[in-house]
């Protein structure tokens, strides 16, 4: 069994701003799979699919962004899961948008989301898909109104093409683990 985390913010005011990109993947992969979202034993909002015989638990917190460690320790510990069980979907403001990052472990890189799940787990070995969020030629003055921001219409076409990528690989690392799908993934989409 895999869970798989997409982080957000919960409230209304918040679907579909960059921020929120995590979930936008867990939705996504939820709906291909015909899946709907409930209360979890926790904070947190779950799913559950099955691909290739693997059951996946995708959950999103419902905490804020940085609070999400509270609802990743909950799910892992009602599911009976370790941190290579688990991987972790959110947006990156360092990767310019178009790419995904996996990685099987590491720091925070600036994303309090993960800074949390790190200091919640005592680790930072889970992996996790960072989804590039960062205009090439914008300079931004701050950097919180920017990623509480929503995309533009120019941004949005390209996010509605790395989804569906981003789908592809969590379902990878289900089946083949990370290092196979960081080695298919770690790319420029766009």
């Amino acid at each position: 069994m895999k869970l798989i985390a997409g982080l957000g913010n919960p409230d209304a005011i918040h679907v579909g701003t960059r921020h929120n990109v995590g979930f936008s993947a867990v939705e996504h992969l939820a709906n291909n799979f015909g899946a709907t979202f409930s209360k979890g034993k926790g904070k947190f909002l779950t799913a559950k699919i099955t691909h290739r015989r693997e059951p996946i638990i995708l959950i999103k917190p419902m905490t804020y962004m940085n609070l999400s460690g509270h609802a990743v320790v909950a799910a892992m510990n009602f599911h009976k899961l370790v941190r290579n069980e688990v991987m972790i979907i959110c947006d990156d403001l360092n990767i310019p948008l178009g790419t995904i990052r996996l990685r099987s472990k590491g720091s925070a890189g600036g994303q309090n989301g993960l800074k949390h799940i790190i200091e919640s787990l005592g680790s930072d070995e889970f992996a996790r898909l960072r989804i590039g969020i960062r205009p090439e030629d914008q300079a931004l003055n701050s950097f919180s109104s920017f990623v509480l921001g929503k995309f533009s219409a120019e941004e949005n076409n390209v996010i509605e093409k790395m989804i569906p990528v981003c789908g592809e690989a969590v379902l990878d690392f289900a089946i083949n683990g990370i290092d196979h799908a960081m080695n298919h993934y770690n790319k420029v989409i766009i």
